[in-house]
């Protein structure tokens, strides 16, 4: 692929070093982050790529890649950097970004997942697993994708119906509502 760089090739990464708080252009391409991903396979960019993207300044290749809605945030990449650089949290820089622009992405399930996974956290101070699974299974319309394992699992009591109530419910909602006033944006 030929890429088309232009005068403000900088601009983007410089956005993307201060969102993030991550200096991007101490990636020097070892690869040791796309070495140890374990979702690599299933990326349109390597997280080595992405990087290479964002320090040329290629805002619109980075914010249409599948590469940030995939990223399970593990940190592998992020361990294995020898120059110490926050990989995954210039991924979650990348979604926050991408969707405050307007950008879609091409795996819509990811974004429900993401959503979804936030909520759960949001709305009960915790993931509970249960509830992600059902929740995303019917906005899916996958309404008996993962029913027989999870009669298994509810029958040999390794999973629950019901949520336990937990303390500070409050305070994570409140965390969520400062996060949507500093983005500007109801996300």
């Amino acid at each position: 692929m030929i890429y088309q760089l232009n005068a403000d090739v900088r601009n983007f990464g410089k956005t993307i070093s201060q969102l993030s708080d991550v200096d991007i252009y101490t990636c020097y391409q070892c690869g040791k982050c796309t070495a140890g991903c374990p979702i690599v396979m299933e990326m349109s960019h390597t997280p080595n790529q992405i990087m290479r993207l964002i320090q040329l300044g290629l805002k619109e290749d980075v914010l249409n890649s599948l590469t940030p809605w995939l990223c399970a945030a593990c940190e592998t990449c992020t361990t294995r950097c020898p120059k110490g650089v926050d990989i995954a949290k210039i991924m979650d820089t990348l979604r926050i970004l991408a969707r405050k622009e307007g950008y879609q992405s091409k795996e819509p399930n990811v974004v429900n997942f993401n959503d979804i996974f936030l909520n759960c956290i949001k709305d009960k101070g915790r993931l509970q697993e249960t509830h992600l699974a059902m929740v995303y299974n019917l906005k899916t319309r996958q309404f008996f994708k993962d029913a027989d394992i999870g009669r298994k699992l509810f029958m040999k009591g390794k999973i629950s119906l019901s949520s336990d109530k937990i303390k500070g419910t409050d305070a994570m909602k409140s965390i969520f509502e400062r996060s949507r006033a500093f983005l500007g944006k109801g996300e």
